[in-house]
């Protein structure tokens, strides 16, 4: 069999324009891993509640952020994709899970090349039904139409490995050793609901305050447990005192609950309780993007100024860090040299060892 690596990341409009905004929103909160009821119901919620004005609103803030090159988030993906190509020696595509570049055109690309063996990187560290398990399902749908013959396996979330844990420590290091009052781990936030569902034993999540800590089958597919063991693992490395760290959830939507902290209102907290120089870390992220650019970046470090604080700094997401650059060329190798590896079929794809149906 042909071996070749596919890395999928969220993805981006075409363009800060309003009417790409909205093809992207469309796309985006169309799929029933994000938004989870009845179609009906989504149809009538994204078209007539999100999108007439939405869209307009996102389009100004992606204004703000936008490189001459594109999206930050994509042009850093393809950034890290022309990396890893002069790294590796099986061929390596890149696709956005929503706009381009598309799942259909890298499979295409692949298939064209004889490779019926992938290795699927979702660029994703935490399982989500709305992030890791949507990107999986939607290649392995689409590759049944355009690439029946095609295996896949798929990379299982990195959340705490020590490659990836090392490169978020190192490509923090400077900002820490600038000297800091308070490091806050922002993650994207989910509703609750998400993670009853992604709860395999349907008894676990969120049933209990210490649910998330010591070791249980729900946490292969708990996005809050692995997010609370990313840090753990970071500030362990990191040497990051108890009292000088928090952690919170951001990009919330709606009126049901998410997970909290919620990171709009825990800044406004910090500066009142005396924090003047705050760190902000976005590790559910490893390319800089919308979210962190200019969610934390711009609005965030505003609404922390504006309630007391003297000084907010985001830490960089990882993006072209030499040490994730490796931690993925890692990843690669052990599917290119593993003997044992002939792929598994699209049906059978999931996280290697935490036994998730993806």
């Amino acid at each position: 069999m042909s071996k070749g690596v596919l890395l999928v990341n969220l993805g981006s409009p075409d363009s800060p324009s309003v009417p790409d905004v909205r093809r992207y929103l469309r796309e985006f909160l169309m799929d029933p891993r994000v938004l989870d009821t009845n179609w009906l119901a989504r149809f009538c919620v994204v078209h007539f509640a999100i999108l007439p004005s939405r869209p307009r609103q996102t389009a100004e803030a992606y204004q703000k952020i936008w490189l001459a090159e594109g999206s930050p988030l994509v042009v850093t993906s393809r950034k890290v994709q022309a990396a890893l190509r002069q790294r590796v020696s099986v061929p390596l595509e890149l696709a956005m899970r929503y706009q381009n570049p598309s799942i259909p055109d890298a499979l295409g690309r692949l298939a064209q090349l004889g490779v019926d063996d992938v290795l699927l990187i979702s660029l994703f560290p935490h399982y989500a039904m709305s992030s890791f398990e949507s990107a999986v399902e939607r290649v392995k749908e689409i590759a049944g139409r355009v690439a029946p013959q095609m295996r896949f396996q798929v990379q299982p979330p990195y959340f705490d490995q020590p490659d990836y844990i090392a490169a978020l420590a190192a490509s923090a290091r400077v900002y820490l050793e600038q000297g800091y009052d308070h490091l806050l781990f922002s993650f994207h936030g989910l509703p609750e609901r998400h993670l009853r569902k992604s709860d395999p034993t349907g008894c676990h999540c969120l049933t209990a305050a210490n649910c998330c800590e010591g070791s249980h089958p729900a946490h292969a597919t708990c996005y809050r447990a692995q997010c609370f063991k990313t840090v753990s693992a970071f500030v362990k490395q990191a040497d990051v005192p108890r009292e000088k760290y928090s952690i919170a959830f951001q990009s919330r939507l709606g009126r049901d609950p998410w997970l909290k902290p919620y990171t709009d209102l825990e800044l406004p907290k910090l500066a009142s309780a005396g924090v003047k120089k705050l760190l902000v870390m976005c590790p559910s992220f490893v390319s800089d993007c919308l979210e962190t650019l200019e969610e934390i970046g711009i609005r965030g470090r505003e609404t922390f100024l504006g309630a007391g604080g003297r000084e907010c700094q985001l830490v960089p997401c990882l993006n072209e860090h030499p040490l994730w650059l490796a931690a993925l060329q890692k990843m690669i190798g052990r599917f290119t040299v593993s003997p044992e590896n002939r792929g598994v079929p699209r049906d059978a794809a999931e996280p290697a060892g935490h036994g998730a149906v993806v």
